[in-house]
């Protein structure tokens, strides 16, 4: 197991039982107890855990900073590559659409690298790197300030281009979700990039893995109702699900390819319209 992944699913465990010790950790990652001691120290520093005597705590980083992209892309990674190709499979061909940042965003873009005649707009470097070299997508990166550790541009730039856009759908990703709360992020300096998106949008759609409903985060970004669309994995809880309403759709995440999900995809489409994008 790569030190990226044993992270992953250290922040993970942690997330879920609020203190871990390491002697827990060796047994579930299998390997030794120093090589657990090192990889908290290195987590600590990006102030993803807190160590304590025998054990640690969630860093600062699960409700003020934003988790590096490293360990972001391979949490989920399964239900991501699903949540991606049906994202993918409701843009139709001469649709403009915004990808927000995120590794569930990413996912839709790797999904949409061989389609022709559709215009992406992004903040998320990653995405762009990802899309690049796609000769049947017209690429458009925002200005901004670049956050490192996400690859994401942010700031007054961002936001003024992002208004001066007409696209046909936002995907945002999330990093929580509930159905009192909305749709929550940890840090700030993303929330207005984000309602911009959506002003921009037609539709607006958010993409994020089941392990994000019922968490609020520090700071919202948008009520369930200014939502059109939220794509989960099917692991969401059965009882959880009827308090999301008509705007939830699950996919099963082993029939990504399927034709039903297809005709699932064709219940969101939108009307036509002759144009990629409109400025002003």
């Amino acid at each position: 197991m790569l030190p990226a992944q044993r992270h992953a699913r250290i922040v993970q465990r942690l997330h879920e039982d609020g203190f871990v010790e390491i002697a827990e950790l060796s047994a579930h990652l299998g390997v030794d107890r120093s090589t657990v001691r090192r990889d908290l120290e290195a987590l600590e520093l990006r102030g993803l855990v807190r160590r304590t005597r025998g054990g640690a705590f969630p860093g600062p980083a699960s409700g003020e900073k934003d988790i590096p992209y490293e360990v972001k892309r391979i949490e989920h990674i399964s239900e991501k590559q699903a949540l991606g190709a049906f994202a993918a499979s409701l843009v139709q061909e001469s649709e403009a659409v915004l990808l927000d940042s995120g590794s569930t965003t990413f996912e839709i873009a790797r999904a949409l690298r061989n389609r022709t005649n559709i215009s992406v707009v992004t903040n998320d470097l990653n995405v762009a790197m990802c899309l690049a070299d796609a000769p049947g997508i017209q690429l458009i990166v925002t200005g901004g300030i670049l956050l490192e550790s996400v690859y994401t541009l942010v700031g007054p730039r961002t936001i003024e281009e992002l208004r001066e856009l007409h696209v046909d759908r936002a995907f945002l990703g999330a990093d929580a979700i509930h159905h009192e709360a909305g749709i929550t992020n940890v840090t700030f300096v993303e929330v207005e990039v984000k309602r911009a998106m959506m002003a921009a949008a037609r539709q607006v759609v958010v993409v994020a893995d089941s392990s994000k409903f019922e968490h609020r985060a520090l700071a919202s970004v948008c009520g369930l109702d200014d939502v059109d669309l939220i794509i989960t994995d099917d692991a969401l809880d059965q009882s959880l699900r009827p308090r999301y309403g008509e705007r939830l759709h699950c996919v099963v995440t082993s029939d990504k390819n399927t034709e039903a999900a297809v005709v699932d995809a064709a219940r969101w489409a939108l009307r036509p319209r002759s144009a990629h994008v409109v400025s002003g």
